[in-house]
């Protein structure tokens, strides 16, 4: 296999997983034509994988697998834009925007962190991404998403 340049860095650290590995795996992960790919980046995950999102939490490889093949399957495209990433000791962190568009619906752009863990092995043991799922679907429903906001600055802002 053929590193790329941008992970170089990240390996003369003496690291698998750093920043510009995340930067460079994400980026073609999600920025392909249609559909998205995991199959490059499952082999950086550990097995014992621990995963959480506001939606679902999720122990091993298998279950990962089988998550990112449901997305796979439910989106018409998904592009991500990695905004920023920093790492902290075996902790990596990215601010990303995600352009996703299923097959009856317009795309809506979610606007989210992750927090992954690395282990000694260098692989990501922990996963635990942080998005405000249906704030940022519902600002593209035409009405729906202002009368959304605005229930929401009354009842908790």
């Amino acid at each position: 296999m053929e590193i790329p340049a941008t992970m170089e860095q990240d390996m003369a650290d003496g690291k698998i997983v750093g920043v510009e590995t995340v930067r460079t795996l994400w980026s073609k992960t999600y920025n392909t034509d249609g559909k998205p790919d995991w199959s490059h980046i499952l082999p950086y995950y550990d097995t014992h994988i621990y995963f959480r999102d506001s939606i679902q939490e999720i122990r091993g490889i298998d279950d990962f697998t089988a998550m990112t093949e449901r997305l796979t399957n439910r989106s018409k495209d998904l592009k991500m834009n990695i905004v920023n990433a920093s790492m902290a000791e075996n902790i990596v962190f990215i601010e990303w925007e995600m352009t996703l568009s299923f097959k009856k619906y317009p795309s809506s752009i979610l606007y989210g962190s992750s927090r992954l863990t690395i282990n000694g092995e260098g692989k990501i043991s922990e996963q635990r991404d942080y998005y405000d799922l249906w704030g940022d679907i519902f600002d593209n429903i035409p009405r729906f998403g202002k009368a959304y906001r605005k229930f929401m600055k009354r009842k908790f802002g």
